[in-house]
């Protein structure tokens, strides 16, 4: 069933969620599901070659590219980053494996935004994160990117983050 979800405003994204693809989950919560078809599909693709690098490579690129443009949110991370790599490879592997599957995806990524705002995270700071993954895809990629798996991998990262925000 379609509905307008409110809570699209005000999440500090440039562009706001396509209405049209906003669907509501009864049994679950309201999952913003912004990606068409061939979005989804790009994901996954990508995902598939990135999952040939080592968690500790790829979790090491994202956060080193994370603290030297957005030092402020160093502190926000405490005790070991390779674990932190795990996790953030292992949330990544997650989401796309069931980022067609919103009734599954929905209730964790609702608990990782009430655990990320427990731990000082800011509306303002999945900007930030954003820019940093997707810097990250981009060079993981190399010549497997471009413009329409960028903008894939935008709009899920816009929805899962517009469902983390929504957990405020």
């Amino acid at each position: 069933m379609l509905k307008i979800n409110d809570s699209c405003k005000n999440t500090g994204f440039k562009t706001p969620l396509p209405l049209t693809l906003l669907y509501y989950h009864p049994l679950t919560l309201a999952m913003p599901v912004p990606m068409t078809q061939q979005q989804v599909r790009l994901v996954k693709q990508s995902w598939k070659l990135l999952r040939e690098i080592s968690p500790i490579v790829l979790g090491d690129v994202f956060y080193g590219r994370l603290f030297i443009k957005y030092p402020f949110l160093r502190p926000l991370f405490k005790g070991p980053m390779d674990e932190q790599y795990r996790k953030f490879f292992d949330m990544l592997s997650i989401i796309v494996a069931r980022i067609d599957l919103p009734d599954n995806l929905g209730p964790e990524i609702a608990a990782l935004g009430r655990s990320h705002r427990g731990y000082g995270v800011q509306p303002s700071h999945y900007e930030d994160v954003k820019a940093a993954l997707l810097w990250t895809l981009e060079v993981g990629l190399s010549n497997d990117w471009n413009e329409t798996v960028g903008q894939a991998w935008e709009a899920c990262y816009d929805g899962l983050a517009h469902l983390m925000l929504a957990q405020e």
